[in-house]
């Protein structure tokens, strides 16, 4: 379990600047599985959880929306037959903030959970 996962995002309010990529790669490595991907110039942080079902996708899906809603941080997520893909990233900066991986942790981490049980 990575640091990560214990830790709360903090209110981004924009005015800072995004991660760069020496910070990118030190938090990536407590986030194995996570692909930083560029998309129209915005990096952020995505990953394909695979399930055995639709139900079992949407109750994931489920679960990481009430997470995000906790911390009042918000992926994107889509939802198809056995697979969610989860990427994370920051409006406010056009990039990755801490809250990012923290919230990616947690989101590997809720997986995790569900898998054990």
């Amino acid at each position: 379990m990575s640091e990560l996962t214990r830790m709360m995002c903090v209110p981004c309010r924009g005015g800072e600047p995004p991660l760069d990529e020496r910070e990118i790669a030190e938090l990536g490595k407590e986030t194995p599985g996570w692909n930083v991907i560029d998309v129209e110039g915005v990096h952020r942080l995505e990953r394909v959880f695979k399930f055995k079902s639709f139900i079992e996708a949407l109750d994931f899906t489920k679960r990481v929306g009430e997470l995000a809603e906790s911390q009042g941080h918000h992926p994107a997520l889509l939802t198809e037959y056995g697979k969610v893909t989860v990427t994370w990233w920051t409006h406010k900066i056009r990039g990755l903030h801490k809250n990012d991986f923290i919230m990616s942790a947690r989101t590997a981490d809720l997986f995790n959970s569900l898998r054990a049980s």
